[in-house]
């Protein structure tokens, strides 16, 4: 696929785009989730040699595919290993589905409601080596704790200036900040992070575009002006703690936004299975999580 080709079916691919960008943080959970405990590993080299057998199990498999699967978010240390044989991203790329990767060094500490992002002192050098590797585009993750309008407004600032960086390089950046599904108020950060990301998008200039990745918001249709709005190329969701049935309901309630799900894909899947049982249980993921992205509820039957 060339870059056209990518951008065309990330805009109007009917499908989903897949997380497998746990990193050094979350991998011994994600390995636990997988059947594998933390004394199957002596070092770091080995805990992500087993996270890349993980994910390279799902990228081999027969029903990951670019007929459902439209993109599929990485790790660093995933695009630069291999899946049979090949470079991770020319894997993907082989099977229809276009490749982005994780590019944000994890969380500060929590101040004004919100986690902004550590620096990134290494952007530049591995967006070239990304993009020379075919990957498409970036994703980029801070959190939203509280509806404090000045964190909030911190976050999304902060979001958009990596996403200028990216963009200088020919990428395209999907700007995540995720509001805590836990948070005691979070249709209000929804609503003032909706306002914020417009006030944003408004002053980018002409011709450029970004992607979202956002919450599943507590109102549904509170997103549809970010949807709309000419400067985002696809809105996507996180899971973001909801179990895949959650996720997926409350995702059919909002219009022309597709999952970008992780936990909520893998849930399900084991290392101890064999291939067909790990397919199967794929297959069934992968097709719940279509359905969701791909066929929407009614404004009256959702609420």
């Amino acid at each position: 696929m060339q870059v056209s080709e990518m951008t065309a079916k990330i805009a109007d691919g009917d499908g989903f785009i897949a997380a497998l960008d746990q990193s050094g943080g979350s991998t011994p959970k994600a390995l636990k989730g997988y059947g594998i405990e933390d004394d199957a590993w002596g070092s770091e080299e080995e805990m992500f040699g087993l996270i890349h057998e993980m994910r390279s199990r799902i990228i081999s498999s027969p029903v990951f595919t670019g007929e459902k699967v439209i993109g599929a978010i990485l790790f660093e240390r995933t695009m630069d290993g291999t899946v049979g044989g090949v470079p991770t991203p020319s894997a993907l790329i082989a099977k229809g589905i276009v490749p982005f990767i994780k590019i944000d060094k994890g969380l500060e500490d929590e101040a004004n409601g919100v986690q902004l992002m550590k620096p990134m002192p290494t952007l530049d050098a591995l967006l070239e080596r990304s993009k020379a590797l075919g990957v498409f585009g970036t994703k980029e993750r801070s959190v939203i704790h509280s509806a404090n309008a000045e964190g909030i407004a911190a976050v999304v600032e902060q979001q958009f200036e990596i996403g200028a960086q990216v963009i200088s390089h020919g990428m395209m950046p999907i700007i995540e900040p995720e509001v805590n599904i836990k948070s005691e108020t979070r249709a209000q950060c929804d609503t003032i992070l909706c306002a914020e990301i417009v006030k944003n998008l408004d002053a980018l200039p002409e011709g450029q575009k970004v992607m979202l990745k956002l919450s599943l918001p507590v109102v549904p249709g509170t997103f549809d002006a970010l949807v709309d709005h000419p400067k985002v190329l696809r809105v996507v969701a996180l899971s973001g703690g909801f179990s895949r049935d959650e996720a997926c309901v409350e995702l059919a309630k909002n219009k022309g936004i597709i999952a970008s799900f992780s936990r909520a894909l893998l849930s399900e899947l084991r290392a101890q299975m064999s291939d067909d049982e790990f397919d199967a249980a794929l297959g069934e993921a992968i097709d719940a999580i279509y359905t969701g992205s791909t066929q929407k509820v009614a404004a009256a039957a959702a609420a």
